[in-house]
């Protein structure tokens, strides 16, 4: 063979060993790196999405649940029915069966916030939401005729009503801000059935409105003498109470409790003692649930359980003493 052939062969030869000897690395690597699982990854993003910040106690835990596409506002219920609220629509289902049984809606209806069952119909709060300025009425959802009416309209309302609830003979509603403005979400308390006479108004503690991620109570109900108000989209339930100075004007929290629903619209679920009823929107779903502590072992306003819970037990009563010790 020639010499210089012989020169070319060579030197082809070194040069691959040498590509080899850089590349191999290389390609250890990249075979070395992580695979993507699709389901973990999705898994892994849903474990990092926001959620309250707050010490959160064990509250209330999923019972049943019913795919409902209407399922994107709030839910209610009695007995024999279970109720998902749209934006526009009230969807009756059938309680022992799921069968959907009726849609009623009503024109000009733009954004149902949540439903309160009284006397046999819903009120649902009703407003404009998002457009401004705000507009806001209660919307009377009558189960036997299939209907949704007009029942009240604010001339000026204070906000977007989000809930309305009656409560020892007086309606309390809440009209939400968002934004840099959810800190003027209010409370009020109307002193007939006219809703024209406002007899006192709160509003929600710092904790609590820095916890709403720029959004605001979505759902409340009264539970005995305290009230429970959910988030916009964490799974979360803040127990509130009335402020024991009759001059104050913001609310208490008393606990921040864990639950099944990531927001929106709650209500009182007949079927179960202490029972509530929501929604789990992603999931286009009705939640019902029971809560962890019974009805006759949850804190009342006062008590030494709220009073540890708001580290303002006096320190002589922190610890009982031996003796008094079970």
């Amino acid at each position: 063979m020639h010499r210089a052939a012989k020169h070319r062969i060579t030197t082809t030869l070194l040069l691959c060993l040498w590509l080899v000897a850089v590349l191999a690395p290389l390609a250890v690597a990249r075979d070395d790196s992580p695979k993507v699982d699709t389901a973990a990854s999705v898994d892994d993003a849903s474990a990092r999405l926001p959620t309250s910040v707050l010490p959160t106690v064990p509250g209330y835990a999923e019972t049943e649940r019913l795919s409902s596409p209407h399922a994107t506002q709030a839910a209610a219920a009695d007995e024999e029915k279970l109720y998902a609220i749209s934006n526009t629509t009230v969807a009756t289902y059938d309680r022992k069966s799921g069968k959907l049984l009726a849609t009623a809606s009503a024109e000009g209806t733009e954004h149902l916030n949540s439903g309160f069952l009284h006397e046999g119909r819903i009120y649902a709060a009703h407003s404009n939401y998002p457009e401004t300025p705000h507009e806001s009425d209660i919307r009377v959802f009558d189960p036997q005729a299939n209907t949704l009416e007009i029942h009240h309209v604010f001339p000026d309302p204070p906000g977007s009503l989000v809930w309305c609830l009656r409560h020892d003979g007086h309606w309390w509603c809440c009209f939400a801000w968002y934004g840099d403005e959810n800190s003027q979400t209010v409370l009020i308390e109307y002193a007939d059935d006219s809703f024209t006479r406002e007899h006192r108004r709160f509003f929600f503690p710092p904790a609590v409105i820095a916890d709403f991620d720029g959004m605001s109570a979505s759902g409340g109900i009264w539970d005995g003498d305290t009230l429970l108000a959910s988030h916009h989209h964490y799974p979360v339930l803040y127990r509130l109470r009335l402020p024991s100075d009759p001059e104050a004007t913001t609310l208490e929290l008393v606990e921040t409790l864990s639950c099944p629903f990531p927001g929106q619209g709650i209500a009182a679920d007949p079927a179960t003692p202490g029972g509530l009823i929501g929604i789990d929107r992603p999931a286009r779903a009705i939640v019902t649930a029971r809560p962890l502590t019974p009805p006759c072992c949850r804190s009342t306003p006062g008590s030494r359980r709220s009073l540890i819970l708001q580290g303002s037990l006096p320190q002589s009563a922190e610890k009982p003493s031996p003796a008094a010790q079970p």
